[in-house]
């Protein structure tokens, strides 16, 4: 979602000198579907940064484990922007989705310690209508959320013009699956999306940003079910979910004013009982993150990934960061 009106110096501030070059190749993720003509390699630049540029020592926030983060950009593209929710599968193969209607696959890179320090093998790929074409036009091209089914197919929801695709694994063009029966406001929509795996191999969970309403829909009935209002404060959107194994979810929140910057808040919940949080905050590493990712763990902790969409603005970043989660 764009956010014009985020300040911009106090991030810059955040940026450590340093470069990791990430060099392009053939990905491995699932085809989307997109003409080949239309998915293309891109390297990707990356500088690491700490959780508190002032207090570069400090890797913990409560029970979540700083486990790396990555400033990152591209001088192969200028569509590197807007990169709005993201999935990541085994360890290290990472999809983003973007508000410029564009896909980016690529492999993490960890080190021998799991933290993350890179980004590889990345390509980039222009998401398709109905029709086949790739999307253009800024109204139909926004996409804001990102959900993997077991299969490979990949839900896609948008907003502006209000929708959500599935993209089969095989390829082939999109086509539109079942969606909550409300109005959106514009461009505050259906930012959340995810896969209910425990729920049905054909189920997943929607969230509008301003209301924090959710919604559980499948792919082969209709309507969708009306759940849980996430209790938040006014002034915090739902920006992203996940659910979690052992009948979790995640919830990103997302606020901003002038005075005290944005606040990023990352809440478990299990049914109604919140059961972690993680607030992020000035003076940490914390741009517009509106992207989770969520990677259980064998010792039944999460790695946890945000992204930021920088709305193609100089004064904002693309972050990647990952932390580590336990649960007691």
């Amino acid at each position: 979602m764009e956010r014009t009106w985020i300040a911009g110096a106090w991030l810059r501030a955040a940026v450590v000198v340093g470069s990791i070059g990430a060099v392009a190749a053939a990905p491995q993720s699932s085809p989307v579907a997109v003409a080949p003509t239309d998915s293309r390699p891109i390297s990707i630049d990356v500088v690491p940064v700490p959780l508190n540029p002032q207090n570069p020592s400090e890797m913990a926030i409560g029970d979540f484990l700083y486990a790396g983060g990555l400033v990152l950009t591209s001088r192969q593209t200028d569509q590197l922007h807007g990169l709005s929710d993201l999935e990541v599968t085994g360890t290290d193969r990472v999809t983003a989705v973007g508000d410029l209607g564009i896909l980016v696959d690529a492999r993490l890179v960890l080190d021998s310690v799991g933290r993350l320090v890179g980004v590889a093998d990345a390509r980039l790929t222009q998401l398709t209508g109905e029709d086949g074409k790739p999307l253009s036009d800024k109204t139909d091209a926004d996409a804001e959320g990102l959900a993997l089914f077991a299969n490979g197919d990949r839900l896609v929801s948008f907003e502006r013009r209000d929708r959500i695709w599935l993209y089969p694994a095989a390829g082939g063009p999109p086509r539109p699956v079942p969606m909550p029966g409300a109005s959106f406001p514009p461009n505050v929509g259906m930012e959340a999306l995810s896969a209910d795996l425990e729920a049905g191999a054909d189920a997943y969970v929607v969230g509008a940003e301003l209301s924090g309403d959710t919604w559980t829909c499948r792919l082969l009935s209709t309507p969708c079910i009306k759940g849980p209002t996430v209790d938040k404060p006014a002034e915090f959107g739902l920006v992203a979910l996940k659910r979690l194994p052992g009948m979790r979810t995640a919830y990103l929140l997302r606020a901003f004013d002038p005075v005290r910057g944005l606040r990023i808040s990352l809440q478990i919940f299990r049914s109604s009982t919140m059961v972690a949080r993680m607030d992020l905050a000035p003076p940490a590493t914390v741009d517009n993150f509106e992207g989770l990712a969520a990677v259980p763990q064998a010792d039944g902790g999460v790695r946890f990934y945000l992204i930021s969409d920088d709305n193609a603005s100089a004064t904002q970043r693309t972050l990647l960061l990952a932390f580590d989660w336990r649960s007691q």
